[in-house]
């Protein structure tokens, strides 16, 4: 059988205050008990855990920043010697193709100047063989 059906409801207010009761003496003594010293020196010493763990996790941060930092100065500095190399590279390259050039251009003109010279004897041996043969 159902235990509400056979009390009375004296007997149910009575349960309801002592219920009620119970549980506000449960509320003070937690309360209680949150605020008794130790309770206190635990909630402070969780706070300095998670400051120092805080500041750890700073010093780690600062450190990797500083690294980056200093890796990315180092690849700046290989990009800029890089480009630097290539760019002088490419001009040497440039000096020795217009050094090339140059030196074409003087042997075709030293070639040309030969064939005109020979062009003109043949010309000349003609033009005094036609001479000494009137």
């Amino acid at each position: 059988m159902n235990r509400s059906k056979n009390t009375s409801f004296t007997d149910r207010l009575s349960a309801a205050a002592d219920a009620k009761k119970a549980q506000l003496e449960r509320a003070a003594r937690a309360k209680s008990a949150a605020e008794s010293p130790a309770a206190v020196e635990r909630r402070t010493a969780r706070e300095a855990v998670r400051v120092a763990r805080d500041a750890r996790i700073a010093e780690r941060k600062a450190t990797k920043l500083a690294v980056e930092a200093r890796q990315a100065a180092a690849l700046a500095a290989a990009q800029i010697a890089e480009a630097a190399a290539r760019e002088v590279a490419l001009k040497a390259e440039q000096e020795a193709r217009d050094a090339e050039f140059t030196e074409r251009t003087a042997r075709e003109a030293t070639l040309e100047a030969e064939r005109q010279a020979a062009r003109d004897a043949r010309y000349a041996a003609r033009k005094a063989k036609k001479r000494k043969g009137k």
